[in-house]
């Protein structure tokens, strides 16, 4: 399984950037999101952004990746996260959310 990190650009070079998320600075290749500039949001696979994002959908992307961390260090999941889960998603909102 592969997890997307949420990162952002800090520096574009041609069809890679530097980008930050998640605690570390990576080069990134942009080949298949196209030109980037200084403050995008990606969504990133290994080493390869798959998806731009806006801002709000990374702080998403992150929670859950939070929760995730929790979850494998022994945490409950007894508190109330600040976005919709997919699983408490009406039908029309999760067309927006895959984009059909």
């Amino acid at each position: 399984m592969c997890i997307g990190i949420p990162m952002q650009v800090i520096e574009a070079e041609g069809r890679f950037a530097q980008c930050e998320g998640r605690g570390e600075r990576r080069r990134i290749n942009t080949a298949l999101v196209g030109e980037v500039c200084a403050g995008d949001w990606l969504l990133v696979f290994i080493d390869d952004a798959r998806e731009r994002i806006d801002a709000d959908r990374a702080a998403e992307v992150n929670a859950a990746l939070d929760l995730v961390v929790g979850a494998m260090q022994g945490a409950g999941a007894d508190h109330a996260v600040d976005f919709a889960l997919p699983s408490q998603m009406d039908a029309d909102q999760l067309r927006a959310l895959t984009g059909q």
